[in-house]
């Protein structure tokens, strides 16, 4: 019976068991096994990764500490906001607005015009101060858009020009600008176009002019840049006092006021009517006392 039974191909069928086939390479082809490769892969990448984050990271601190160090040791002298960055403000200031009213009045008046505010060298310290005044109180203002920045410009500047105006004709007793008979004038002092004159260059100084200015400042070596800046602060400041002493003794002889001191008489020598008519060729004595 039990041969009969050995010997049936069918009976023997029933009873046999598939052998699974052995899985080839290390951890074979079977779906169980490529979930092992996948998450050891996954393993292997996420260490990986975690030692390349952790060596970027080691070398980014040491990389930041090393530049601390370095910026330290090389801080400018003009850095921010301080006192030799506003001292460049307004010295190249003074130089730009001679610069700008020179061509303005060629393209306007078709001559070359002497525009400058001192009598040594091309400097306006109108234009020096706006400058400085526009950084301080407008600096905010940078990043905002261009409309805003203008009308901000145009205010400040407008209400500084007139400021500038009353400040000459009191204590210097001269004028040299006056907008009398121009639309929109506020008491010949300022006016609507020169308000808009103002707002464009706002716009220009905080948006470019300042921006690659102050880089430029920053570079300067801190030694030369200190030592330079102190030549310059008395020369400027020489050169303020000297103009403004001649303007006044000018004032002075217009009123009839004869020289009989030493000092009078060493400006007249040295700065005549003359002198001074070159320099400021629109500037006007006013009814000084």
């Amino acid at each position: 019976m039990s041969n009969k039974n050995t010997n049936n191909p069918q009976k023997l069928r029933r009873y046999r068991t598939v052998q699974p086939k052995r899985a080839s390479g290390k951890y074979g082809d079977t779906p169980q096994s490529k979930k092992n490769i996948n998450k050891k892969n996954s393993n292997d990448e996420k260490n990986k990764n975690l030692f390349r984050f952790n060596k970027d990271e080691d070398e980014e601190k040491s990389y930041f500490i090393t530049n601390e160090e370095e910026n330290k040791k090389k801080k400018s002298f003009a850095g921010g906001l301080n006192f030799y960055k506003l001292f460049w403000v307004f010295f190249i200031g003074c130089f730009i607005g001679v610069v700008v009213e020179v061509l303005f009045c060629l393209a306007v008046e078709q001559k070359i015009e002497c525009r400058q505010g001192v009598l040594y060298g091309p400097f306006n310290p109108v234009y020096g101060f706006g400058a400085v005044v526009i950084t301080l109180v407008l600096y905010f203002m940078r990043n905002a858009r261009d409309l805003w920045v203008f009308i901000g410009g145009s205010i400040l500047g407008g209400a500084f020009e007139y400021l500038c105006s009353w400040y000459q004709e009191t204590f210097l007793g001269t004028v040299s600008w006056n907008y009398e008979g121009q639309f929109g004038n506020i008491g010949g002092r300022t006016s609507i176009m020169y308000m808009l004159f103002w707002g464009i260059l706002t716009v220009l100084w905080l948006k470019f002019i300042y921006p690659f200015m102050s880089k430029m400042i920053e570079k300067i070596p801190s030694k030369m840049g200190i030592a330079l800046t102190w030549i310059l602060v008395i020369f400027m400041a020489l050169d303020m006092t000297v103009s403004s002493l001649a303007v006044y003794r000018m004032t002075q002889r217009h009123s009839g006021h004869e020289a009989t001191t030493a000092y009078e008489i060493f400006m007249d020598e040295h700065y005549p009517d003359s002198f001074m008519f070159e320099i400021y060729p629109n500037m006007e004595v006013s009814n000084y006392k």
